[in-house]
């Protein structure tokens, strides 16, 4: 039996007690597929967390809103394919909080944007986007050259990850800082950097301090490198 809209509307108690019972349903159907999430999304070869300086990084990118212009899916969709590159797995995120799937391309979806370009043309299209792309409607970011990387919470940073999650180890938290410094001095021995974090990309940092612009370029170039979707293991999750 349905309970017609006129009573619903003139019965407040009627009403509050239907609105419960809705955003009971609601946060139900919200909250109840975070508990099956280790078996929803599937581990792939190569995922890894981020490095201190990606990690870094990704911060600024929220700050400076990036998301709201660039999106980091890839839906399974020809032209999106044929365009950005291969469509994203769930994998691929599971390491981000929150995520940067996006709901707007003003620019490129960039979930793909690591080694598509070199960290030169990044340190020069984040300073002036224009003289690289004259149609940018992207701001000049040079002002993150001149802002040094304030790093110094980074080992506790690393910590509240842990907590909700991400498998960073008290090696990986003890060297955080030494990591974020090797990636950011493209003269510094980065092999220890390479075991704990495969694939990071070292930056054209000066050597003398990191800047905010050195994270970003890093963070920027590690999207879309870490799964091998050649791998037969991967193949068969995108099945």
């Amino acid at each position: 039996m349905f309970i017609r809209q006129e009573t619903i509307e003139k019965n407040a108690v009627l009403m509050v007690v239907l609105t419960l019972i809705t955003i009971a349903i609601g946060g139900i159907v919200e909250i109840v597929p975070l508990f099956t999430i280790e078996t929803t999304v599937e581990h792939v070869k190569g995922m890894r967390p981020y490095s201190p300086l990606e990690l870094m990084g990704r911060d600024i990118y929220v700050r400076e809103g990036c998301y709201l212009c660039h999106s980091q899916m890839i839906r399974a969709l020809k032209d999106e394919v044929e365009r950005y590159g291969h469509y994203s797995l769930a994998a691929e995120s599971m390491y981000d909080h929150p995520f940067q799937w996006g709901s707007k391309r003003i620019g490129p979806d960039l979930a793909r944007v690591g080694g598509k370009y070199s960290s030169e043309w990044h340190y020069a299209h984040l300073t002036n986007p224009q003289a690289l792309v004259p149609e940018s409607l992207m701001p000049r970011y040079g002002f993150l050259a001149e802002t040094p990387l304030d790093y110094g919470i980074i080992e506790r940073h690393l910590r509240t990850n842990r907590t909700i999650g991400v498998p960073y180890t008290d090696d990986d938290v003890a060297s955080a800082r030494a990591d974020l410094e090797a990636q950011a001095n493209p003269l510094a021995d980065a092999e220890t950097l390479q075991k704990r974090y495969p694939k990071a990309v070292q930056v054209l940092g000066n050597g003398r301090r990191v800047t905010e612009m050195d994270a970003l370029v890093a963070y920027l170039q590690m999207l879309g490198t870490l799964v091998d979707l050649a791998d037969p293991s991967t193949e068969r999750l995108q099945q």
